[in-house]
């Protein structure tokens, strides 16, 4: 009651002290749910019976109130993914960095306002692959109604996921105790469904109707646990407006290339002649190995429908997807966007305070004794030769806002240093508040039976510019090509396999924020660090946290 009671203060000041803004209220039941997938019945865990989740669309500074009650037997967090958090670092959702998770048969209200944010964003679980079924579309709109592109007709949420025919925690769990990393998935999915080519496909494939001649905002969001993919739709072509929530420059193209995590908003025109059109989305596979692992092949599809045409009339015509390995298409969409400047958009920072080169990738190690199933070896990640290792007792923001001491070290390095091979640590780099970060992501393949592959690497709390992004090792004199005039804004970046990328960033917002790779296989083996943030001046300050804040047990 005492709770209740609280949350309830907490909205009506919020809404006499933001006149011009809402308070959007949603609770998230997150319990099992029966599907019939694949061939198979199973019980998967969603949000109120939903897959993809419920989408949140709120305006440009209105406050999101989330109560989350999870009845399923996990602990999990909820991540609110590309969303600043300005003075609500406790609400971000990181596992063990910003919270504890919640506890099953308990409950946590998320309460946060939306900052300096329009676009497409989106929320999933933080905890175990659990997110390969919690996830769902954040939509802000513009608080003046106006985009910077002619107003579309009509908006398509598009969430690519994949899917697994087993429990995703026994799937984890299982790549835990082999070393290798959890086994491939089963298919792909737009929309919750792998579409009527699959096994049994068929029941429940998303289907868009158009008009003829109306231009559309496709919201696409990759919501794949593992993979980056290519999407197209036959016939038709996008003009890229935006990326992370972050404003482009028109871009024109065929097929639209996005990692985990990433978000693309593209205007498509429905001027085919009327029929019947096939979505389609397959994995880009990026591992530089002669001898690659084996990966899913499969391909997920939708129906694009002009209005008018008969749902079951001509067969839909097929888009010819990029192959499997295309680097050069991936490479032209990644690399060829730059970011939309407007008057009083945030520019690139000329002074840098903070210059890091951070060296990732995978490595072998001799099997650790509760890894029973483990054979020659097992895989591990760092950065700078650091595999992240989780806190078990506290999260490391109340670590730091309580001065809990003995939880973390702050000697994450600046530069990768010469050490043979990763070591597990709970490492962080701390900076002030106001300070300006330059990181050179350099993917590194540690192993020569591991090789490369491409990192989607995010950022928690904050967007970055990307400055340059290259293949091979990195040299000091690409400085002069860094595009510090309209780079692309992100929050998750793709660094291509044996490749670099350039991020910078002013840090301001004090708290625990996770830097990590977004392909959930590679974050339990620790390819992660965390950004310290300190208080700066008032208002600048860490909160205390929130009513009901999860406890570790």
């Amino acid at each position: 009651m005492a709770r209740a009671t609280a949350v309830v203060l907490l909205l009506a000041a919020l809404c006499t002290t933001t006149a011009s803004a809402a308070v959007v209220e949603r609770t998230f039941n997150v319990g099992g749910m029966g599907i019939s997938q694949l061939c198979m019945n199973s019980v998967i865990y969603t949000v109120n019976q939903q897959m993809p989740g419920p989408t949140i669309e709120v305006t440009e500074g209105d406050t999101l109130v989330v109560h989350v009650i999870n009845r399923t037997p996990y602990p999990l967090s909820m991540h609110w993914h590309g969303i600043f958090q300005l003075h609500s670092g406790w609400a971000d959702g990181a596992n063990m960095i910003t919270q504890c998770p919640i506890p099953p048969s308990d409950k946590f209200t998320y309460v946060f306002t939306i900052t300096g944010q329009e676009g497409t964003l989106w929320w999933h679980a933080h905890a175990s692959m659990l997110r390969a079924t919690i996830h769902g579309a954040l939509i802000i709109k513009p608080r003046s109604g106006r985009y910077p592109f002619p107003t579309p007709h009509g908006e398509i949420p598009i969430l690519l996921g994949e899917w697994w025919n087993r429990n995703v925690d026994d799937v984890e769990t299982d790549g835990l105790l082999t070393g290798l990393g959890p086994a491939i998935s089963d298919a792909f999915t737009i929309n919750g469904s792998p579409g009527d080519l699959a096994p049994c496909g068929g029941a429940g494939m998303f289907e868009a109707e158009v008009e003829p001649g109306k231009t559309y905002l496709l919201r696409i969001v990759n919501a794949a646990v593992n993979a980056e993919l290519f999407f197209k739709i036959a016939g038709h072509a996008f003009t890229v407006v935006a990326a992370d929530a972050s404003y482009t420059n028109p871009y024109d193209t065929d097929v639209v290339v996005i990692a985990p995590g990433q978000t693309v908003d593209a205007l498509m025109t429905a001027s085919a002649a009327p029929g019947r059109y096939y979505m389609a989305a397959h994995a880009f596979e990026s591992k530089t190995v002669s001898n690659p692992p084996p990966f899913d092949a499969a391909m997920a599809t939708a129906v694009l429908r002009y209005r008018g045409v008969p749902e079951n009339g001509a067969p839909a015509a097929m888009p010819a997807l990029p192959p499997y390995t295309d680097v050069v298409t991936t490479g032209r969409f990644y690399w060829s966007m730059t970011g939309l400047v407007r008057p009083g958009d945030p520019v690139v920072p000329k002074t840098v305070d903070h210059s890091m080169v951070v060296g990732f990738g995978l490595e072998q190690a001799a099997c650790a004794p509760e890894q029973s199933k483990c054979q020659q070896f097992a895989v591990v990640a760092s950065m700078n030769r650091r595999s992240f290792l989780f806190p078990d007792e506290v999260s490391l923001l109340e670590a730091l806002f309580r001065g809990v001491p003995d939880v973390y070290s702050e000697d994450f390095p600046g530069s990768p240093p010469a050490a043979p091979a990763a070591r597990k640590a709970t490492s962080v780099r701390k900076v002030n508040f106001g300070d300006v970060v330059e990181v050179v992501l350099q993917n590194e393949a540690y192993s020569a039976a591991l090789g490369a592959e491409n990192h989607p690497i995010h950022l928690h709390g904050f967007n970055f510019f990307v400055l340059a992004q290259g293949l091979g090792r990195f040299d000091p004199k690409m400085k002069s090509t860094y595009n510090l005039v309209n780079p692309q804004v992100r929050n998750t970046v793709a660094v291509a396999a044996g490749g670099w990328t350039v991020i910078r960033f002013t840090a301001n917002n004090p708290g625990m924020w996770f830097m990590h790779c977004h392909l959930d296989a590679h974050l339990p083996l620790g390819l992660a660090m965390v950004f310290e943030v300190l208080n700066g001046p008032a208002p600048n300050l860490l909160p205390p946290p929130p009513r009901g804040y999860p406890k570790c047990h």
